[in-house]
C-alpha cells in the first residue's frame, strides 16, 4: 500500500465518522486518527511513547530548545514520556494535515530482542524523540493496520496483535529508531532513564532529588543529569515541573478544583508561584483556564 493509498483511505473513513478535526479514535487500541484543516496554535502536551505517521501535512515539534518538523511521508518515533511544544504548521481546506498516531507498546518493544538485539545497525546519536522517512515496509504495515478498523471483530482480535507486533519490528529497524533498540540493551542509559522517568510520573507531587533519581536509575548523580537531558532536552527538575503544569492545567480545565486547590494537589507550596510558572509555561494565567 503506498502513502497515497492509505492517505485517501484515512480522509474517506473519516468523512464517514463525520468528525471535525478533533482527534479520532479508531476503535482499535492505540490508534487515532488526527485531522486539521488548518495551522493550530502552539500546545503544551506530554508525548507518550508513540509513532506518528505524517499523510497530509506538516507539524512542528519543541522540546527543549530543539525544534523537529516533520511532514507527509515522515514519521516522529517518541521512545520515552516527553513534555513538548507541538503546532500544526501546514494544513487547508484543500489539503488538510492528516496524520496516524499509534501508541507503543513498551512491553512489545522489549520482547523483540532476540529478534533485533542483535542486528547490526547504523547508530546515530539518539534522543527520545525522533523524525525521520517512513519506508514503504512501515507504511504498508500501518495501511494494514488501519484496513482492520472495520473488519469483524473476531478478525480483528486475531490480526490486530500479530500486524502491532510486525509494526514495532518495523520501528526497530528504521533508522531514526535508535532509541528504541537502546531500550533493547539491559542496563543501557535508555532503560536507566526509563525507571527514573517512570518514578517522578508516579511522584511529581512530591519533593524529588537528582541523588534520589539517580539512584533509582543506578547511576550516579552526574552521569544521570547528563543523560536525562540529553534524552529529555530539559532537567530531571524541570521535567518534573513541566508534569506538574501539564497536571494542573487539567484539572483546571476537566475539574472544579480552584487554582488554589491545584496548585497545592500538584506539589506547589506557593500559588503566587504556582500562578508565575504557569502563566510562564502557557501564555495565560490558571484563572483563564479555569473551568466554568
Amino acid at each position: 500500500m503506498t502513502k497515497n493509498d492509505l492517505t485517501t483511505r484515512v480522509c474517506a473513513w473519516l468523512d464517514s465518522q463525520d468528525v471535525g478535526d478533533e482527534p479520532c479514535a479508531t476503535g482499535l487500541a492505540g490508534l487515532t486518527v488526527l485531522r486539521s484543516r488548518k495551522p493550530t496554535s502552539v500546545e503544551a502536551v506530554l508525548y507518550q511513547p508513540l509513532l506518528c505517521l505524517i499523510l497530509q501535512g506538516r507539524k512542528e515539534t519543541h522540546f527543549g530548545a530543539r525544534c523537529l518538523s516533520f511532514a507527509a511521508g515522515e514519521s516522529l518515533i517518541v521512545s520515552h514520556d516527553l513534555p513538548v511544544h507541538s503546532r500544526v504548521t501546514e494544513a487547508s481546506d484543500q489539503v488538510p494535515y492528516v496524520a496516524l498516531v499509534l501508541e507503543l507498546d513498551m512491553g512489545m518493544v522489549r520482547s523483540l530482542h532476540d529478534e533485533v538485539g542483535e542486528v547490526d545497525l547504523e547508530e546515530v546519536h539518539a534522543y527520545g524523540l525522533a523524525v525521520g522517512d517512513t519506508n514503504t515496509a512501515l507504511i504498508d504495515a500501518m495501511g494494514r493496520l488501519f484496513d482492520l478498523v472495520d473488519r469483524p471483530r473476531l478478525e480483528a482480535k486475531v490480526m490486530v496483535p500479530l500486524v502491532l507486533r510486525e509494526i514495532h519490528f518495523r520501528l526497530l529497524l528504521v533508522r531514526h529508531g535508535g532509541m528504541l533498540r537502546q531500550l533493547l540493551r539491559r542496563g543501557s542509559h535508555a532503560n536507566r532513564i526509563a525507571k527514573a522517568i517512570a518514578h517522578i510520573k508516579q511522584n511529581y507531587a512530591t519533593p524529588l532529588t537528582v541523588k534520589r533519581m539517580a539512584s533509582i536509575a543506578g547511576m550516579s548523580p552526574s552521569s544521570f543529569y547528563e543523560h536525562f537531558k540529553a534524552l529529555t532536552a530539559t532537567t530531571p527538575l524541570q521535567y518534573q515541573k513541566e508534569l506538574r503544569l501539564l497536571e494542573a492545567r487539567r484539572l483546571l480545565m476537566d475539574t472544579g478544583h480552584t487554582v488554589a486547590s491545584a496548585a497545592f494537589k500538584v506539589g506547589y507550596e506557593s500559588p503566587t508561584q504556582f500562578s508565575r510558572e504557569f502563566s510562564r509555561k502557557f501564555g495565560n494565567p490558571p484563572r483563564v483556564d479555569k473551568v466554568a
